[in-house]
């Protein structure tokens, strides 16, 4: 309406609201809301650069949900539905996973017992480990990744990539998580699904001198190794997307801001009261720590009369 007089100053006012059958009092009550909007409008200003922010910040990656949950850790108080309102208008969405697995069985290979089944939980770190293989393209070839995640606080202990899916790529991962971690021999257990290279000599063999029990769900069967499966689907959709990489150092590094700059240190979960792995370990032993200090302090002698 206001946009109407503006584009035809010559035409009187009051004419073309009784023209409309518009009462001239919601004509001006219009003009006044543009000029001076109410405060829950500009709270939805205000919020809506916050959300922005948020948004921008995860790389366009979370959705509602999270905005809601790190907005809330800043102190911003308001509804998660509206949170989702503002996006809507906003245009701002979160990004949704897909799928697709890359190892191979050999038929000659000896398994290891599902000592899993399905249970991707741990009560501490360092009890359960999952790990797979994945392929990102590049214009100079593939680019292959293994990384091991635990189930405790889904944080990412290790990675390595090469330019070849061999048991040298899934061992020199494990050799990284062992350097980078505290194990206690015979209490963690390493899963893996029956590709060739977790069936391999090299691999097994170190796993036994490490005092790991290696553990085995099925090949092509997403959820005997969902854990592992799900940590593709959030890095090809977070990470990669549709981007094309010229060289693998350049998906090297892309791989390096996502899972060391971002993921384990950054990115809130749900299923870890929104924090982010490495908030969630250290929230652990804290609390761990305060236990212990409990447990160790001197009781008072009781008092009697």
């Amino acid at each position: 309406m206001t946009a109407l007089f503006n584009e035809h100053p010559h035409l009187g006012v009051e004419c073309v609201l009784q023209e409309l059958s518009i009462a001239s009092s919601t004509y001006y009550r219009w003009r006044r809301a543009e000029k001076e909007p109410c405060e829950r409008r500009r709270r939805d200003v205000e919020l809506t650069g916050q959300i922005k922010e948020v948004h921008a910040e995860s790389g366009g990656i979370y959705g509602s949900p999270r905005v809601h949950a790190m907005l809330k850790r800043e102190g911003v108080h308001v509804g998660r539905k509206r949170v989702e309102r503002l996006m809507r208008e906003a245009g701002l969405a979160g990004l949704s996973p897909r799928r697709k697995g890359f190892t191979r069985r050999d038929p000659k290979s000896t398994l290891a017992p599902d000592l899993v089944n399905r249970d991707f939980t741990a009560q501490r770190p360092n009890r359960l480990w999952v790990t797979d293989l994945t392929m990102i393209p590049t214009a100079e070839g593939p680019l292959w990744l293994s990384a091991i995640r635990d189930a405790f606080s889904r944080r990412v202990v290790a990675w390595e990539t090469s330019a070849r899916a061999d048991a040298d790529l899934v061992l020199s991962s494990l050799e990284y998580a062992l350097a980078s971690r505290e194990i206690e021999p015979g209490k963690l257990v390493h899963h893996a699904d029956h590709g060739c290279q977790y069936t391999s000599i090299k691999l097994t063999t170190r796993l036994l001198r490490a005092g790991i029990e290696a553990s085995m769900g099925s090949v092509g069967d997403s959820y005997d190794n969902a854990l592992a499966e799900n940590l593709w689907m959030l890095t090809k959709t977070e990470c990669v997307r549709s981007r094309v990489f010229a060289t693998r150092a350049e998906a090297n590094l892309a791989l390096f801001e996502y899972f060391d700059g971002f993921y384990n240190s950054r990115r809130i979960q749900r299923r870890l009261g929104y924090l982010s792995p490495i908030e969630f370990e250290e929230k652990h032993y804290a609390e761990q720590a305060t236990a212990e200090r409990v447990n160790l302090k001197p009781r008072q002698p009781s008092l009697t009369s």
